[in-house]
């Protein structure tokens, strides 16, 4: 059975969206994404460092919104492939925060299927779908770029905007049947 790595945050989690959100709260305006182009969000200025720091803020991981189309997209990759979400616990507070986030809004996985690791690399599964090149660099399997501002004019690695182009690549590897 093909076994599918997923990434949590930029990827299933719209963390971007809360970020813009508190950025909007604490400046007045919404950012404008050729402002952080080619970089985190959190290089904005004024105002970065203070929306980075929110990370280590306990129950930031808990509060954030699912990407649009991912619980239905996960839902059908689980029931056709063996799903994993491999997921960063770089900050002490997300271990339970990512747990709880994922308990709540991907109820039909079972907890035996996240991994919460600090090196992607050690993962085996034939993809992993993430934002970050340097994980997908190190990773055995096929990566999968889910586009960020940060990754932009990367093109190593095919390439997803979205839940519905996610669908559409499983798709097209034979792991979905078209809908």
């Amino acid at each position: 059975m093909t076994r599918i790595a997923l990434d949590m945050d930029q990827v299933i989690v719209d963390n971007y969206a809360h970020f813009i959100d508190l950025y909007e709260r604490r400046h007045g305006r919404r950012p404008h994404p050729s402002e952080y182009a080619g970089q985190k969000i959190y290089a904005l200025e004024p105002g970065g460092a203070e929306l980075a720091a929110e990370r280590f803020r306990p129950g930031f991981f808990r509060d954030l919104p699912i990407a649009e189309g991912a619980r239905e997209v996960v839902r059908e990759l689980n029931e056709a492939a063996e799903v994993l979400i491999v997921t960063a616990r770089e900050f002490r507070n997300s271990l339970a925060d990512k747990y709880d986030w994922l308990q709540e809004h991907l109820p039909f996985l079972h907890w035996k299927q996240f991994a919460f690791v600090g090196a992607k690399h050690y993962i085996a599964a034939d993809y992993l779908l993430d934002d970050h090149v340097k994980h997908l660099r190190t990773f055995a399997g096929q990566g999968v770029l889910y586009e960020a501002s940060h990754n932009l004019g990367n093109d190593e690695f095919p390439r997803v905007r979205n839940w519905a182009e996610v669908r559409a690549f499983f798709q097209t590897k034979g792991v979905l049947l078209g809908k």
